[in-house]
Order: C-alpha cells, then structure tokens, then sequence
C-alpha cells in the first residue's frame, strides 16, 4: 500500500477530471487508457494520461499492462483509507464509532 498524504489525496481530488476517472472506473471497473479517453470529449489523450499518472502517483488507481495495453482500475481500498483519515480528522467522535462498529476483513485459511 502507497503511503497516504491527505493533502495529496485532497490535490489530486481538487480536479474535476481526475474525480470524473474515478467514477467512471468505480462504475465501469477496469478500462483501457483508450476507453477512458473515449469517454472525455473534450480531453485529449495526453490529458488524460497526465491525471492518470498523478491518480497513480497518490495510489487512487492501479495499473497492469497487457500487451501493448495500459488497463486502469479503481485502488478501492486507498480511496476507502484516505477518506477515512480525513473524516478522523474532521469528525473523530463519528469516525471512531463508524470504524469501530465496521466488520473487519479476516483472512480465510
């Protein structure tokens, strides 16, 4: 796991774009650098790359190549984290007690 900066996952969130690839990647799961594209009329192929990189960059998203393909998905549980740190830090009472009464993942053996 990538080491969270909340000021970090606050810049690369303060564009409408980069929140724009993250829902599209939460509500279509992994796509191809050109599908992505495909779905911004008004961006071109180095824009989107660019807010790609910097969404890896702060671990919101992961990468695999396949080929000569770039595929991208939605880092589920880095944006789940992030935004659990900075609702600690805004309402620590209420986080608490989300967090506390949260079921906890176990390992299966």
């Amino acid at each position: 796991m990538v080491q969270i900066d909340c000021v970090a996952f606050c810049r690369a969130l303060g564009d409408n774009t980069r929140q724009e690839i993250l829902q599209l990647l939460q509500k279509k799961g992994e796509l191809r650098v050109n599908d992505i594209v495909a779905a911004f009329e008004r961006s071109s192929q180095p824009t989107i790359s660019h807010h790609l990189k910097i969404l890896k960059q702060e671990g919101l998203v992961n990468s695999r190549r396949e080929g000569k393909e770039i595929l991208y998905s939605l880092n589920v549980e880095n944006v789940d984290e992030c935004c659990g740190m900075l609702w600690a830090k805004f309402a620590p009472a209420k986080s608490l007690a989300i967090r506390l009464a949260k079921p906890t993942r176990k390992a299966r053996a």
